[in-house]
């Protein structure tokens, strides 16, 4: 994940406003927001603003998402399994 500003990096920013997250909760280790992208005027693309402790569990948090995705099965629209 490079550090940084990416491309949604605006919209990420108004989302953690919008949850009630200031730059300093995220800087002082009170969570953050991860934006996930599909088909986005700038493409595909995410951005996240969160404090280490919650950057370093993403990796968990997004396999659970995964998990529960593949779980639903043949109740998401175009899926053969």
């Amino acid at each position: 994940m490079a550090l940084g500003p990416g491309k949604y990096d605006d919209v990420c920013t108004k989302v953690r406003e919008m949850v009630g997250l200031s730059g300093d909760d995220v800087l002082l280790g009170h969570g953050g927001v991860i934006v996930i992208v599909f088909g986005g005027d700038k493409g595909n693309g995410f951005a996240c603003q969160a404090d280490m402790e919650t950057t370093m569990i993403l990796p968990d948090v997004l396999e659970g998402i995964a998990a529960q995705i593949r779980d639903s099965g043949p109740l998401m629209p175009h899926r053969t399994k």
